[in-house]
């Protein structure tokens, strides 16, 4: 943050007013990637219905398991990363992906072409939390992050 400030030519009180926190502003920085990502990938995606979601949210893993800089602060402060994209509430990075998500499959359902046997939110925040478990799996498992796996799940859950 002094270093921000310093380029901002501000203080830091001043930043620190503006943006609420350090990770406040780490949230914003991310979701707002994460969520360019994603659009990108719905619009790429071109299958219907539950294949659509599938590409769509996986092209998005495999944006941010790929990303650098992302790769860096997740080896700097995996466990804060995890912290605000887990944190709910106001401002926080996982209700607005779930409603990402949700948007997403009702997209699909008023097109016809989806039909899930549960209710989307639901569904939305069970997408979540798989594709979080192989975005962050090499910290939960030691294993390394894999689109392509949770790919697979993601298809197999809306089946």
């Amino acid at each position: 943050m002094s270093t921000m400030a310093r380029e901002l030519e501000i203080n830091r009180v001043t930043l620190y007013r503006w943006v609420g926190s350090r990770e406040r502003l780490l949230g914003e920085v991310m979701f707002s990637l994460w969520h360019r990502t994603f659009e990108k990938e719905c619009e790429r995606a071109s299958g219907v219905g539950a294949e659509r979601v599938a590409q769509a949210i996986t092209g998005a893993i495999e944006g941010v398991i790929t990303n650098p800089g992302w790769a860096r602060q997740l080896a700097r402060e995996g466990e804060l990363i995890m912290r605000l994209l887990t944190r709910s509430g106001a401002g926080g990075i996982q209700p607005r992906i779930i409603a990402a998500y949700r948007d997403l499959l009702a997209e699909e359902v008023e097109r016809g072409h989806l039909s899930p046997p549960t209710d989307l939110d639901e569904l939305a925040y069970g997408l979540l939390r798989i594709s979080e478990s192989y975005v962050y799996r090499e910290l939960i498992t030691g294993d390394p992050p894999d689109a392509t796996g949770a790919g697979r799940l993601l298809r197999l859950l809306l089946r």
